[in-house]
Protein backbone atom coordinates (compact mmCIF):
# COMPACT_ATOMS: atom_id res chain seq x y z
CA UNK A 1 0.00 0.00 0.00
CA UNK A 2 3.26 2.48 0.98
CA UNK A 3 4.70 1.62 -2.34
CA UNK A 4 1.69 1.62 -4.45
CA UNK A 5 1.11 5.77 -2.41
CA UNK A 6 4.73 6.54 -3.38
CA UNK A 7 4.59 5.77 -6.77
CA UNK A 8 1.94 7.79 -7.41
CA UNK A 9 3.03 10.50 -5.88
CA UNK A 10 6.44 10.59 -8.02
CA UNK A 11 3.95 10.13 -11.15
CA UNK A 12 2.45 13.25 -9.88
CA UNK A 13 5.02 15.25 -8.89
CA UNK A 14 6.68 14.33 -12.40
CA UNK A 15 3.72 15.04 -14.04
CA UNK A 16 3.61 18.74 -12.14
CA UNK A 17 7.02 19.12 -12.61
CA UNK A 18 7.05 18.60 -16.75
CA UNK A 19 3.67 20.82 -16.90
CA UNK A 20 5.34 23.62 -15.17
CA UNK A 21 8.42 23.13 -17.74
CA UNK A 22 6.17 23.12 -20.78
CA UNK A 23 4.49 26.11 -19.77
CA UNK A 24 7.68 27.50 -19.02
CA UNK A 25 8.84 26.97 -22.45
CA UNK A 26 5.82 27.94 -23.75
CA UNK A 27 6.28 31.50 -22.31
CA UNK A 28 9.65 31.53 -23.74
CA UNK A 29 8.46 30.82 -27.05
CA UNK A 30 5.71 33.15 -27.16
CA UNK A 31 8.27 35.96 -25.36
CA UNK A 32 10.61 34.90 -28.23
CA UNK A 33 8.11 35.12 -31.08
CA UNK A 34 6.99 38.86 -29.63
CA UNK A 35 10.27 39.76 -29.40
CA UNK A 36 11.43 38.76 -32.88
CA UNK A 37 7.56 40.09 -34.20
CA UNK A 38 9.01 44.00 -32.93
CA UNK A 39 12.70 43.62 -33.42
CA UNK A 40 12.12 42.49 -37.19
CA UNK A 41 8.50 43.56 -38.21
CA UNK A 42 7.62 46.64 -36.38
CA UNK A 43 11.22 48.06 -36.17
CA UNK A 44 10.33 50.96 -38.52
CA UNK A 45 6.77 51.84 -37.21
CA UNK A 46 8.78 51.67 -33.11
CA UNK A 47 10.99 53.78 -34.19
CA UNK A 48 9.07 56.11 -35.23
CA UNK A 49 6.70 56.29 -32.28
CA UNK A 50 9.59 56.20 -29.70
CA UNK A 51 11.33 59.34 -31.71
CA UNK A 52 7.80 61.31 -31.48
CA UNK A 53 7.92 60.38 -27.11
CA UNK A 54 11.54 61.67 -27.07
CA UNK A 55 12.97 63.75 -29.92
CA UNK A 56 11.92 67.52 -30.72
CA UNK A 57 11.99 69.73 -33.48
CA UNK A 58 12.82 73.53 -33.06
CA UNK A 59 13.31 76.74 -34.27
CA UNK A 60 16.32 78.19 -34.61
CA UNK A 61 15.67 82.23 -35.09
CA UNK A 62 17.24 83.71 -37.69
CA UNK A 63 19.63 87.14 -36.91
CA UNK A 64 17.52 89.98 -38.51
CA UNK A 65 19.34 91.89 -40.77
CA UNK A 66 21.44 95.38 -39.37
CA UNK A 67 20.38 98.67 -40.57
CA UNK A 68 23.24 101.12 -41.08
CA UNK A 69 23.76 104.29 -41.76
CA UNK A 70 25.33 106.02 -45.46
CA UNK A 71 29.12 105.82 -43.22
CA UNK A 72 27.71 101.88 -41.87
CA UNK A 73 26.95 103.41 -38.22
CA UNK A 74 24.12 101.17 -37.12
CA UNK A 75 20.56 102.26 -36.64
CA UNK A 76 19.21 98.99 -35.96
CA UNK A 77 21.00 95.88 -34.55
CA UNK A 78 19.40 92.63 -32.96
CA UNK A 79 21.06 90.73 -29.65
CA UNK A 80 20.24 87.51 -28.38
CA UNK A 81 18.22 87.50 -25.53
CA UNK A 82 16.60 84.90 -23.17
CA UNK A 83 12.65 83.55 -23.37
CA UNK A 84 11.06 81.90 -20.46
CA UNK A 85 8.38 79.36 -21.47
CA UNK A 86 6.12 76.58 -19.27
CA UNK A 87 4.04 73.65 -19.97
CA UNK A 88 1.19 73.95 -18.30
CA UNK A 89 -0.69 70.54 -19.09
CA UNK A 90 3.03 68.68 -17.65
CA UNK A 91 3.14 71.14 -14.80
CA UNK A 92 -0.33 70.16 -13.96
CA UNK A 93 -0.31 66.55 -14.28
CA UNK A 94 3.04 66.05 -12.46
CA UNK A 95 2.02 68.50 -9.73
CA UNK A 96 5.45 70.45 -10.20
CA UNK A 97 6.24 73.03 -7.32
CA UNK A 98 7.18 76.38 -8.97
CA UNK A 99 6.51 78.52 -6.49
CA UNK A 100 10.44 79.07 -6.32
CA UNK A 101 9.91 80.83 -9.78
CA UNK A 102 7.87 83.13 -8.74
CA UNK A 103 10.24 85.96 -7.33
CA UNK A 104 12.63 85.56 -10.47
CA UNK A 105 9.69 86.48 -13.00
CA UNK A 106 8.66 89.55 -10.56
CA UNK A 107 5.20 88.04 -9.40
CA UNK A 108 3.40 86.45 -6.60
CA UNK A 109 3.82 82.27 -6.59
CA UNK A 110 -0.47 82.72 -6.15
CA UNK A 111 -0.52 84.91 -9.75
CA UNK A 112 2.10 82.00 -11.57
CA UNK A 113 0.00 79.41 -10.26
CA UNK A 114 -3.19 81.02 -11.34
CA UNK A 115 -1.86 82.06 -14.76
CA UNK A 116 -0.43 77.92 -15.35
CA UNK A 117 -4.11 76.72 -13.81
CA UNK A 118 -5.74 79.73 -16.34
CA UNK A 119 -3.47 77.23 -19.49
CA UNK A 120 -3.93 74.08 -17.88
CA UNK A 121 -4.93 72.58 -21.40
CA UNK A 122 -2.03 73.92 -23.23
CA UNK A 123 1.61 72.41 -23.84
CA UNK A 124 3.53 75.85 -24.28
CA UNK A 125 3.38 79.45 -23.03
CA UNK A 126 5.52 82.23 -22.39
CA UNK A 127 6.29 83.42 -19.12
CA UNK A 128 8.12 86.14 -20.18
CA UNK A 129 10.02 87.21 -23.23
CA UNK A 130 13.35 88.72 -23.49
CA UNK A 131 14.44 88.28 -20.07
CA UNK A 132 17.62 89.92 -18.05
CA UNK A 133 20.30 87.39 -18.74
CA UNK A 134 21.38 86.75 -15.18
CA UNK A 135 17.81 85.90 -14.24
CA UNK A 136 17.43 83.77 -16.98
CA UNK A 137 20.44 81.84 -15.97
CA UNK A 138 19.12 81.63 -12.10
CA UNK A 139 16.00 79.99 -13.90
CA UNK A 140 18.04 77.63 -15.95
CA UNK A 141 19.59 76.45 -12.16
CA UNK A 142 16.49 75.49 -10.62
CA UNK A 143 15.27 72.62 -13.10
CA UNK A 144 12.09 72.66 -12.57
CA UNK A 145 10.59 70.13 -14.84
CA UNK A 146 7.59 71.76 -17.45
CA UNK A 147 10.24 75.14 -17.54
CA UNK A 148 12.14 75.94 -20.53
CA UNK A 149 14.31 78.28 -21.63
CA UNK A 150 15.16 79.66 -25.42
CA UNK A 151 17.09 81.64 -27.14
CA UNK A 152 15.32 84.87 -29.13
CA UNK A 153 17.05 88.02 -30.54
CA UNK A 154 15.53 91.81 -29.61
CA UNK A 155 16.01 95.11 -31.57
CA UNK A 156 18.14 97.60 -30.23
CA UNK A 157 18.01 101.23 -31.93
CA UNK A 158 21.50 102.65 -30.64
CA UNK A 159 20.53 106.32 -32.09
CA UNK A 160 16.91 106.11 -30.20
CA UNK A 161 15.00 108.99 -30.99
CA UNK A 162 16.90 110.51 -33.58
CA UNK A 163 16.25 108.34 -36.09
CA UNK A 164 13.46 106.84 -34.76
CA UNK A 165 10.55 107.54 -37.62
CA UNK A 166 12.92 106.33 -40.48
CA UNK A 167 14.15 103.70 -38.94
CA UNK A 168 10.61 102.55 -37.12
CA UNK A 169 10.51 99.57 -35.53
CA UNK A 170 9.65 96.12 -34.81
CA UNK A 171 7.12 93.99 -32.86
CA UNK A 172 8.64 91.63 -29.96
CA UNK A 173 8.54 88.71 -32.58
CA UNK A 174 10.95 91.13 -34.53
CA UNK A 175 8.61 91.85 -37.26
CA UNK A 176 8.72 95.54 -38.66
CA UNK A 177 5.57 97.38 -38.16
CA UNK A 178 6.70 101.02 -38.43
CA UNK A 179 9.55 103.00 -40.92
CA UNK A 180 12.58 101.07 -43.10
CA UNK A 181 11.64 98.16 -40.45
CA UNK A 182 7.86 97.47 -42.24
CA UNK A 183 9.18 99.20 -45.47
CA UNK A 184 11.77 96.15 -46.08
CA UNK A 185 10.95 93.91 -43.64
CA UNK A 186 11.26 90.78 -46.10
CA UNK A 187 14.93 92.01 -47.11
CA UNK A 188 15.63 92.34 -43.53
CA UNK A 189 13.89 89.14 -42.32
CA UNK A 190 15.97 86.10 -42.25
CA UNK A 191 15.28 82.31 -42.66
CA UNK A 192 14.79 80.29 -39.15
CA UNK A 193 16.86 77.26 -39.47
CA UNK A 194 15.71 73.72 -37.52
CA UNK A 195 17.42 71.79 -34.32
CA UNK A 196 16.50 68.15 -32.94
CA UNK A 197 16.96 67.32 -29.61
CA UNK A 198 16.23 64.50 -27.09
CA UNK A 199 14.57 65.26 -23.96
CA UNK A 200 13.15 62.79 -21.29
CA UNK A 201 9.10 62.81 -19.84
CA UNK A 202 9.59 66.08 -18.07
CA UNK A 203 10.65 67.84 -20.78
CA UNK A 204 14.40 67.82 -19.64
CA UNK A 205 17.12 67.98 -22.28
CA UNK A 206 19.18 64.88 -22.63
CA UNK A 207 20.86 65.06 -25.95
CA UNK A 208 21.35 67.91 -28.31
CA UNK A 209 20.99 65.44 -32.22
CA UNK A 210 22.37 68.79 -34.04
CA UNK A 211 21.32 71.19 -36.66
CA UNK A 212 18.83 70.13 -39.40
CA UNK A 213 18.72 73.16 -40.96
CA UNK A 214 21.28 76.53 -40.74
CA UNK A 215 19.48 79.27 -40.04
CA UNK A 216 19.87 82.44 -42.68
CA UNK A 217 20.45 85.68 -41.58
CA UNK A 218 18.46 88.61 -42.95
CA UNK A 219 20.25 91.04 -45.27
CA UNK A 220 21.96 94.55 -44.20
CA UNK A 221 20.14 97.60 -45.29
CA UNK A 222 22.43 100.52 -45.97
CA UNK A 223 20.14 103.96 -45.64
CA UNK A 224 21.31 107.35 -47.25
CA UNK A 225 20.81 108.67 -43.96
CA UNK A 226 24.07 110.59 -42.51
CA UNK A 227 23.49 109.98 -38.93
CA UNK A 228 25.88 113.24 -38.24
CA UNK A 229 23.62 115.49 -40.74
CA UNK A 230 20.40 113.55 -38.63
CA UNK A 231 21.62 114.30 -35.15
CA UNK A 232 22.07 118.05 -36.35
CA UNK A 233 18.80 118.05 -37.97
CA UNK A 234 17.10 116.66 -34.58
CA UNK A 235 19.11 119.01 -32.20
CA UNK A 236 17.77 122.49 -33.81
CA UNK A 237 14.36 121.14 -34.69
CA UNK A 238 13.27 120.11 -31.51
CA UNK A 239 14.69 123.34 -29.93
CA UNK A 240 12.87 125.46 -32.26
CA UNK A 241 9.18 123.74 -31.59
CA UNK A 242 10.14 123.88 -27.99
CA UNK A 243 11.31 127.86 -28.13
CA UNK A 244 8.54 128.75 -29.98
CA UNK A 245 5.39 126.63 -28.03
CA UNK A 246 4.47 124.77 -31.23
CA UNK A 247 2.36 121.70 -31.84
CA UNK A 248 4.71 119.73 -34.55
CA UNK A 249 7.63 120.04 -36.74
CA UNK A 250 9.82 118.60 -39.56
CA UNK A 251 12.94 118.83 -41.15
CA UNK A 252 14.02 116.96 -44.39
CA UNK A 253 17.21 116.92 -46.70
CA UNK A 254 18.08 115.32 -49.39
CA UNK A 255 21.28 115.28 -51.56
CA UNK A 256 20.63 117.23 -54.93
CA UNK A 257 22.34 115.11 -57.43
CA UNK A 258 21.04 111.57 -56.20
CA UNK A 259 18.15 112.26 -54.51
CA UNK A 260 18.99 110.65 -51.70
CA UNK A 261 17.51 111.95 -48.32
CA UNK A 262 20.49 112.64 -45.74
CA UNK A 263 18.16 113.33 -43.19
CA UNK A 264 14.70 113.18 -41.88
CA UNK A 265 13.40 114.28 -38.44
CA UNK A 266 10.02 115.11 -36.88
CA UNK A 267 8.80 116.14 -33.51
CA UNK A 268 7.37 115.35 -31.72
CA UNK A 269 9.67 111.75 -31.72
CA UNK A 270 9.64 108.92 -29.60
CA UNK A 271 12.21 106.36 -28.44
CA UNK A 272 11.93 102.95 -30.09
CA UNK A 273 13.94 101.20 -27.07
CA UNK A 274 10.53 101.95 -24.71
CA UNK A 275 7.65 100.94 -26.37
CA UNK A 276 5.98 101.40 -22.63
CA UNK A 277 5.15 104.84 -23.70
CA UNK A 278 4.82 105.04 -27.50
CA UNK A 279 1.84 107.29 -28.55
CA UNK A 280 0.16 107.03 -32.27
CA UNK A 281 0.81 111.55 -32.21
CA UNK A 282 4.82 110.56 -31.92
CA UNK A 283 4.88 107.51 -33.72
CA UNK A 284 3.54 109.09 -36.84
CA UNK A 285 5.91 110.31 -39.72
CA UNK A 286 4.89 113.63 -40.35
CA UNK A 287 7.22 114.41 -43.06
CA UNK A 288 5.48 111.76 -45.34
CA UNK A 289 2.06 111.48 -43.61
CA UNK A 290 0.90 114.68 -43.19
CA UNK A 291 -0.51 117.24 -46.13
CA UNK A 292 -0.48 121.13 -45.77
CA UNK A 293 -1.31 123.95 -48.33
CA UNK A 294 2.45 125.03 -49.55
CA UNK A 295 1.64 128.94 -49.59
CA UNK A 296 4.55 130.93 -51.08
CA UNK A 297 6.88 127.62 -51.29
CA UNK A 298 5.29 127.13 -54.71
CA UNK A 299 6.10 130.45 -56.13
CA UNK A 300 9.00 129.71 -57.75
CA UNK A 301 7.28 127.22 -59.51
CA UNK A 302 5.10 129.35 -60.79
CA UNK A 303 7.56 131.94 -61.37
CA UNK A 304 8.98 129.29 -63.77
CA UNK A 305 6.69 127.97 -65.20
CA UNK A 306 5.57 131.49 -66.66
CA UNK A 307 9.68 131.37 -67.60
CA UNK A 308 9.26 128.09 -70.12
CA UNK A 309 5.85 129.52 -71.60
CA UNK A 310 7.75 132.34 -72.84
CA UNK A 311 5.18 134.99 -71.62
CA UNK A 312 7.71 136.44 -69.40
CA UNK A 313 11.75 136.82 -69.47
CA UNK A 314 13.83 137.68 -66.02
CA UNK A 315 13.97 140.96 -67.06
CA UNK A 316 9.91 141.52 -67.62
CA UNK A 317 8.29 143.93 -65.58
CA UNK A 318 5.55 143.52 -63.33
CA UNK A 319 2.73 146.24 -62.33
CA UNK A 320 0.94 144.94 -58.66
CA UNK A 321 -0.38 148.58 -58.19
CA UNK A 322 -2.21 149.28 -55.92
CA UNK A 323 -1.06 146.14 -53.94
CA UNK A 324 -4.38 144.23 -54.32
CA UNK A 325 -6.24 142.59 -56.92
CA UNK A 326 -10.16 141.46 -57.59
CA UNK A 327 -11.18 138.67 -58.92
CA UNK A 328 -14.69 137.96 -59.17
CA UNK A 329 -15.77 138.51 -55.33
CA UNK A 330 -12.42 137.81 -53.60
CA UNK A 331 -9.63 140.08 -53.26
CA UNK A 332 -5.94 138.98 -53.25
CA UNK A 333 -3.59 140.99 -51.44
CA UNK A 334 -0.25 141.69 -51.48
CA UNK A 335 1.94 143.16 -47.73
CA UNK A 336 2.16 146.39 -49.46
CA UNK A 337 1.56 148.30 -52.68
CA UNK A 338 5.14 147.36 -53.95
CA UNK A 339 4.40 148.97 -57.63
CA UNK A 340 6.04 147.45 -60.51
CA UNK A 341 8.34 144.32 -60.08
CA UNK A 342 11.05 142.92 -61.89
CA UNK A 343 10.64 138.69 -61.90
CA UNK A 344 13.56 138.70 -58.71
CA UNK A 345 11.49 141.52 -56.82
CA UNK A 346 8.07 139.17 -57.31
CA UNK A 347 9.90 136.26 -55.27
CA UNK A 348 11.63 138.59 -53.18
CA UNK A 349 8.83 140.43 -51.71
CA UNK A 350 6.43 137.45 -52.46
CA UNK A 351 4.33 139.14 -54.41
CA UNK A 352 0.30 137.43 -55.01
CA UNK A 353 -0.83 139.95 -57.34
CA UNK A 354 2.16 139.32 -59.56
CA UNK A 355 2.03 135.16 -59.43
CA UNK A 356 -1.60 135.69 -60.27
CA UNK A 357 -1.58 137.85 -63.38
CA UNK A 358 1.19 135.03 -64.27
CA UNK A 359 -1.35 132.07 -63.59
CA UNK A 360 -3.90 133.89 -65.75
CA UNK A 361 -1.21 133.66 -68.70
CA UNK A 362 -0.67 130.23 -67.67
CA UNK A 363 -3.76 128.94 -66.95
CA UNK A 364 -4.65 126.54 -63.96
CA UNK A 365 -4.51 123.44 -65.68
CA UNK A 366 -0.91 123.99 -67.40
CA UNK A 367 0.58 125.46 -63.79
CA UNK A 368 -0.80 122.01 -62.36
CA UNK A 369 0.24 119.98 -64.27
CA UNK A 370 3.46 121.42 -64.52
CA UNK A 371 2.83 121.17 -60.53
CA UNK A 372 2.26 117.52 -60.81
CA UNK A 373 5.36 116.55 -63.27
CA UNK A 374 7.63 118.48 -60.69
CA UNK A 375 5.69 116.17 -58.28
CA UNK A 376 3.64 118.16 -56.31
CA UNK A 377 0.20 116.29 -55.23
CA UNK A 378 1.43 112.75 -55.97
CA UNK A 379 2.72 109.81 -54.41
CA UNK A 380 6.63 109.90 -54.43
CA UNK A 381 6.90 106.30 -53.46
CA UNK A 382 9.39 106.53 -50.90
CA UNK A 383 8.08 103.19 -49.41
CA UNK A 384 7.65 104.20 -46.01
CA UNK A 385 4.11 103.19 -44.70
CA UNK A 386 1.43 106.04 -44.89
CA UNK A 387 2.47 108.24 -47.47
CA UNK A 388 -0.45 110.60 -48.30
CA UNK A 389 -0.44 111.57 -52.04
CA UNK A 390 -1.63 114.61 -51.32
CA UNK A 391 -4.81 116.89 -52.99
CA UNK A 392 -5.16 119.46 -55.16
CA UNK A 393 -9.24 121.32 -55.77
CA UNK A 394 -10.20 121.18 -59.11
CA UNK A 395 -8.71 119.23 -62.31
CA UNK A 396 -8.72 119.57 -65.96
CA UNK A 397 -11.01 122.17 -67.51
CA UNK A 398 -12.91 123.03 -64.14
CA UNK A 399 -10.37 125.78 -63.65
CA UNK A 400 -11.43 129.16 -62.33
CA UNK A 401 -9.62 132.93 -62.39
CA UNK A 402 -9.91 132.36 -58.86
CA UNK A 403 -8.75 129.00 -58.62
CA UNK A 404 -6.03 129.56 -60.91
CA UNK A 405 -4.42 132.14 -59.25
CA UNK A 406 -5.07 131.03 -55.72
CA UNK A 407 -3.07 127.84 -56.99
CA UNK A 408 0.20 130.13 -57.91
CA UNK A 409 0.64 131.23 -54.29
CA UNK A 410 -0.02 127.58 -52.90
CA UNK A 411 -3.50 127.38 -51.87
CA UNK A 412 -6.34 125.11 -53.39
CA UNK A 413 -3.38 122.61 -53.34
CA UNK A 414 -2.07 120.22 -50.41
CA UNK A 415 1.33 118.66 -49.93
CA UNK A 416 3.57 116.65 -47.89
CA UNK A 417 7.19 117.94 -47.00
CA UNK A 418 8.32 115.08 -49.04
CA UNK A 419 6.75 116.17 -52.21
CA UNK A 420 8.03 119.82 -52.13
CA UNK A 421 11.51 118.40 -51.11
CA UNK A 422 11.04 116.71 -54.47
CA UNK A 423 10.05 120.15 -56.25
CA UNK A 424 12.85 121.71 -55.15
CA UNK A 425 15.26 119.18 -55.98
CA UNK A 426 14.17 119.58 -59.06
CA UNK A 427 14.94 123.43 -59.31
CA UNK A 428 18.41 122.64 -57.54
CA UNK A 429 19.40 119.90 -59.66
CA UNK A 430 19.09 122.49 -62.96
CA UNK A 431 15.81 121.50 -63.80
CA UNK A 432 16.23 116.93 -63.43
CA UNK A 433 14.05 115.33 -61.30
CA UNK A 434 15.67 111.94 -59.01
CA UNK A 435 13.95 110.15 -57.43
CA UNK A 436 14.31 110.06 -53.71
CA UNK A 437 14.88 107.45 -52.16
CA UNK A 438 15.80 106.32 -48.50
CA UNK A 439 18.42 103.72 -49.58
CA UNK A 440 21.87 104.03 -50.44
CA UNK A 441 22.45 103.85 -54.01
CA UNK A 442 24.56 105.43 -57.03
CA UNK A 443 23.03 108.34 -58.79
CA UNK A 444 20.08 107.14 -61.64
CA UNK A 445 19.36 108.58 -64.74
CA UNK A 446 17.43 111.48 -63.92
CA UNK A 447 14.51 113.36 -65.97
CA UNK A 448 14.28 116.50 -67.02
CA UNK A 449 11.35 118.63 -65.75
CA UNK A 450 12.16 122.24 -66.86
CA UNK A 451 15.20 123.70 -69.27
CA UNK A 452 18.27 123.97 -66.65
CA UNK A 453 18.92 127.62 -67.98
CA UNK A 454 15.31 128.35 -66.14
CA UNK A 455 16.16 126.45 -63.60
CA UNK A 456 19.21 128.26 -62.42
CA UNK A 457 18.24 131.59 -63.37
CA UNK A 458 15.12 130.83 -60.66
CA UNK A 459 17.79 129.56 -58.28
CA UNK A 460 19.94 132.66 -58.67
CA UNK A 461 16.28 134.93 -58.30
CA UNK A 462 15.97 132.85 -55.15
CA UNK A 463 19.39 133.87 -53.54
CA UNK A 464 17.66 137.56 -53.14
CA UNK A 465 14.99 136.07 -50.79
CA UNK A 466 17.88 135.50 -48.03
CA UNK A 467 19.22 138.64 -48.49
CA UNK A 468 18.91 142.12 -46.68
CA UNK A 469 15.47 142.88 -48.49
CA UNK A 470 14.15 139.80 -48.78
CA UNK A 471 11.52 138.00 -46.60
CA UNK A 472 14.07 135.30 -45.36
CA UNK A 473 16.73 137.03 -44.36
CA UNK A 474 17.37 134.76 -41.11
CA UNK A 475 18.33 132.05 -43.66
CA UNK A 476 21.59 133.63 -44.48
CA UNK A 477 24.66 131.04 -43.85
CA UNK A 478 28.02 132.45 -43.16
CA UNK A 479 30.38 131.67 -46.30
CA UNK A 480 28.29 130.07 -48.32
CA UNK A 481 25.44 131.83 -50.57
CA UNK A 482 21.97 130.41 -50.21
CA UNK A 483 18.57 130.32 -52.01
CA UNK A 484 15.20 129.41 -50.33
CA UNK A 485 11.75 130.32 -50.14
CA UNK A 486 9.46 131.51 -47.08
CA UNK A 487 5.77 130.42 -46.69
CA UNK A 488 3.51 131.70 -43.91
CA UNK A 489 0.47 129.60 -44.16
CA UNK A 490 -3.00 129.82 -42.06
CA UNK A 491 -4.55 126.43 -40.99
CA UNK A 492 -8.01 125.37 -42.22
CA UNK A 493 -10.56 124.81 -39.42
CA UNK A 494 -14.35 123.92 -39.37
CA UNK A 495 -14.90 127.31 -39.93
CA UNK A 496 -12.73 127.52 -42.72
CA UNK A 497 -8.82 129.69 -42.59
CA UNK A 498 -8.53 130.59 -39.16
CA UNK A 499 -6.38 134.03 -37.87
CA UNK A 500 -4.60 132.57 -35.20
CA UNK A 501 -3.08 129.66 -36.47
CA UNK A 502 -0.01 128.96 -38.96
CA UNK A 503 2.47 126.58 -40.32
CA UNK A 504 5.49 128.27 -41.00
CA UNK A 505 7.96 127.14 -43.83
CA UNK A 506 11.21 127.50 -45.69
CA UNK A 507 12.48 125.59 -48.72
CA UNK A 508 16.14 126.66 -48.87
CA UNK A 509 19.27 125.23 -51.76
CA UNK A 510 22.60 125.14 -50.51
CA UNK A 511 25.24 126.47 -51.59
CA UNK A 512 23.19 128.38 -54.41
CA UNK A 513 25.95 128.74 -57.02
CA UNK A 514 26.81 124.63 -56.55
CA UNK A 515 23.77 122.99 -55.08
CA UNK A 516 24.45 120.03 -53.21
CA UNK A 517 21.76 120.41 -50.51
CA UNK A 518 18.10 121.26 -50.16
CA UNK A 519 16.36 121.57 -46.96
CA UNK A 520 12.42 121.71 -46.06
CA UNK A 521 11.65 122.99 -42.71
CA UNK A 522 7.79 122.90 -41.67
CA UNK A 523 6.80 124.24 -38.17
CA UNK A 524 2.94 123.58 -37.21
CA UNK A 525 1.27 126.11 -35.52
CA UNK A 526 4.34 128.23 -33.83
CA UNK A 527 2.91 129.64 -30.36
CA UNK A 528 3.89 133.28 -29.60
CA UNK A 529 4.60 136.78 -31.37
CA UNK A 530 6.74 135.05 -34.34
CA UNK A 531 5.10 132.89 -36.96
CA UNK A 532 6.60 133.94 -40.10
CA UNK A 533 8.08 131.36 -41.75
CA UNK A 534 11.12 133.79 -42.20
CA UNK A 535 10.89 133.95 -38.63
CA UNK A 536 10.43 130.41 -37.25
CA UNK A 537 10.86 128.23 -39.95
CA UNK A 538 14.22 130.22 -41.97
CA UNK A 539 16.74 130.19 -38.65
CA UNK A 540 16.28 126.31 -38.58
CA UNK A 541 17.53 125.99 -42.25
CA UNK A 542 20.36 128.49 -41.52
CA UNK A 543 21.59 126.52 -38.30
CA UNK A 544 21.26 122.92 -39.92
CA UNK A 545 22.93 124.10 -42.90
CA UNK A 546 25.98 125.41 -41.62
CA UNK A 547 26.99 122.75 -39.57
CA UNK A 548 25.88 120.12 -42.72
CA UNK A 549 27.60 121.53 -45.02
CA UNK A 550 30.79 122.05 -42.76
CA UNK A 551 30.04 118.04 -42.09
CA UNK A 552 30.02 117.34 -46.03
CA UNK A 553 33.51 119.01 -46.55
CA UNK A 554 31.96 121.57 -48.89
CA UNK A 555 34.67 124.48 -48.85
CA UNK A 556 33.02 128.02 -48.11
CA UNK A 557 32.66 130.59 -50.67
CA UNK A 558 31.50 133.67 -49.67
CA UNK A 559 34.12 135.68 -47.53
CA UNK A 560 32.63 139.34 -47.17
CA UNK A 561 33.03 141.57 -43.97
CA UNK A 562 29.84 140.33 -42.35
CA UNK A 563 28.58 143.37 -43.25
CA UNK A 564 25.39 141.51 -44.41
CA UNK A 565 25.34 139.34 -41.37
CA UNK A 566 25.15 142.35 -39.01
CA UNK A 567 21.82 143.53 -40.69
CA UNK A 568 20.37 140.18 -40.67
CA UNK A 569 19.94 140.01 -36.80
Amino acid sequence: MATSKNKYEQSSNRWRHYTVLGAGLLLFVALFVRLAQLQVFETDFLQVEGTKRTVREHNIDAYRGMIVDRNNEPLAVSTPVKSIWANPKQILKDHVDISSLAPLLNISPSQLNARIKQSGSKEFIYLERHMNPAMAKAISELNLPGIGIQQEFKRYYPAAEVASHVVGFTNIDEQGIEGVELAYDAWLQGQPGKGRVVKDRLGRLVKDLGVMKVAEPGSELMLSIDLRLQYQAYRELKASVQQHGAKAGSLMMVDVKSGEILALVNQPAFNPNNRAELKAASVRNRSVTDIFEPGSTVKPFTVAAALMSGDINKDSIINTHPGYLRVGSKTIRDHRDYGELDITGVLTKSSNVAVSKMSFKLGGENLWGFYQQLGLGKPVGLGLPGEHGGKVAVEGSKWSRLQSATLSYGYGLAVTPLQLAQAYQVLANGGVKQPLTLVRRNPEKGKRIMPEKVANDVVNMLQSVVGPKGTARRAYVEGYPVAGKTGTVHKVGANGYEDERYLSLFAGIAPADDPRIVTIVVIDEPNGREYYGGEVAAPIFSRVTQSSLRLMNVMPTVFEDKSIAGRLE
